[in-house]
């Protein structure tokens, strides 16, 4: 599709539907201008897996087993 061909169809709109169509393309740009890159390779997910303190303590559900 061709910029020239999506104007004149946008032109052959009546008004209102252009605002709207107006208020659409404002927010999808919005959109691809918040988003991040996404991060790719070696320590990509660095700090998003948190382990707690007590992760090597024995579960209080197993003692009957140990």
């Amino acid at each position: 599709m061709s910029s020239e061909t999506l104007q004149e169809k946008i032109k052959k709109l009546p008004l209102d539907k252009q605002l709207e169509l107006d208020k659409i393309v404002d927010e999808l740009l919005a959109a691809v201008e918040k988003r991040e890159p996404a991060k790719s390779g070696f320590g990509a997910l660095k700090g998003t897996i948190v382990m707690s303190d007590d992760f090597d303590e024995p579960v209080e559900d197993f003692k009957d087993y140990m």
